[in-house]
């Protein structure tokens, strides 16, 4: 039976909301249309996308409920694995790059000597991580396996989205940029993060954890000129996470992440307050680079006495060196 037969059925039924339905028969002819274009075959297709709806289906009659701190299920269904499988379809893998991998090797030694690590990046679809171990499995697959992502909201609720955060391990936000949707829990939400960040503190005092964070606090959108520039880092995400670390008992280092997936799955122009985003993906080739470590206490703009300034001189600083790597990839948009 073909997936759109199996959609309209799941939907008659009652087992999938029709929003839902519609959206799952949008990304699915997205999804065919860009496999073709890579010379991929329908029948591997309409397997990856029966399974998919299947867990689609299951989340929407009952949905999983994410811990603070997630970790990846690979059993009795390995949905890390299926993630990859999933968006692997849409990946042009010869026309991808990782760069200045050196750099993960040297993240890797730190980890192995029970250091813990900070990534600083951008984001731009929601499976980046997906990406991240696409890109390294043939290198570092270990480090993009254990890698934990602070992630927001939307991940965690949407049935379309919770099968692949399922298979990732996870610090599960609300983002400031959703904080006052729904401000009646406002107040709830940040009881969440405070209990959150707690956790993390946890893990950091452990030590060999790696923590991949977007301190803009979302996914970067188009600029209305035919580009999708690094959105700006918030000052007080990254003095979070420098006090988290410093008070972890562990050394910590931070290092820059620059990422272009933007094509693979590109995000909604604005923010949307309703989950069920729609989801077409153009497919393509996507990018990462990782840069030097960064020097957390010695950047311009260190030696302002202004603690609110110096915040924003370091998150400003550590853009900036995101953005130069960002730069040199292709440009996605």
């Amino acid at each position: 039976m073909n997936i759109t037969r199996q959609i309209e059925l799941e939907e008659a039924q009652g087992t999938l909301p029709p929003k839902y339905a519609l959206l799952m028969k949008q990304f699915f002819n997205s999804f065919t249309e860009t496999r073709a274009s890579l010379g991929l075959g329908l029948e591997e297709i309409q397997e990856l996308f029966s399974t998919f709806l299947a867990l689609v289906v299951e989340q929407c009659r009952d949905p999983y409920h994410f811990e603070l701190y997630h970790t990846h299920i690979t059993s009795p269904f390995n949905y890390y694995q299926f993630g990859i499988d999933l968006i692997s379809g849409i990946v042009d893998r010869k026309a991808s790059t990782a760069r200045n991998q050196q750099y993960v090797a040297e993240m890797c030694a730190h980890l192995k000597a029970g250091e813990n690590i900070v990534l600083l990046a951008n984001h731009q679809t929601e499976v980046d991580p997906q990406i991240m171990s696409i890109l390294l499995e043939g290198s570092y697959p270990d480090f993009a396996r254990e890698l934990i992502f602070v992630a927001g909201e939307r991940v965690i609720t949407d049935p379309m989205a919770t099968p692949l955060s399922m298979g990732r391990n996870l610090l599960c936000i609300y983002s400031k940029r959703y904080m006052d949707v729904q401000p009646e829990r406002r107040e709830e939400k940040q009881a969440h993060n405070r209990r959150t960040m707690m956790r993390m503190a946890q893990l950091l005092a452990e030590g060999g954890r790696a923590i991949y964070v977007a301190p803009s606090g979302g996914r970067d959108r188009p600029d209305g000129q035919g580009g999708v520039p690094v959105a700006p880092f918030d000052p007080q995400s990254i003095e979070m996470f420098r006090l988290m670390a410093l008070r972890s008992g562990k050394p910590c280092r931070f290092y820059p992440l620059a990422l272009a997936s933007y094509n693979i799955l590109p995000p909604p122009d604005s923010l949307a307050k309703e989950l069920g985003e729609a989801r077409y993906t153009k497919g393509g080739g996507v990018h990462i680079a990782f840069g030097k470590e960064i020097e957390m206490d010695h950047f311009p703009g260190s030696d302002e006495r202004d603690k609110h300034k110096r915040r924003a001189a370091l998150a400003e600083y550590a853009w900036s060196l995101v953005n130069a790597l960002y730069e040199k990839l292709p440009k996605q948009g």
